[in-house]
């Protein structure tokens, strides 16, 4: 028995282990509604002023045209932007 093929089998074994993939990051789904924005459609196309009388969940983000937020991704924050016209135009998760 021959000692030699186990010498070269481990950093092969290791090369191997090496080139495993790596897990992809989890990407945004468009179908999922993690903030219950599907609940909220029904202000699309109201006035801006509507969302002063209202409760949303914690962390809800009412955003104008020229307003700065910030690009994290929080799937579970729900967004209201409304346009210059001061009407609601969209209500998302991203």
């Amino acid at each position: 028995m021959s000692i030699f093929p186990f010498p070269l089998a481990l950093p092969a074994a290791i090369l191997l282990a090496a080139c495993q993939p790596l897990p992809s990051a989890p990407t945004p789904d468009a179908s999922a509604d993690q903030c219950r924005a599907s609940g909220y459609q029904g202000l699309v196309g109201q006035p801006r002023g509507i969302t002063d009388q209202m409760t949303f969940p914690v962390g809800t983000r009412v955003i104008g045209p020229d307003d700065a937020v910030t690009a994290d991704f929080r799937p579970d924050r729900l967004n209201i932007e409304y346009g210059r016209s001061d009407r609601i135009e969209k209500v998302s998760c991203f």
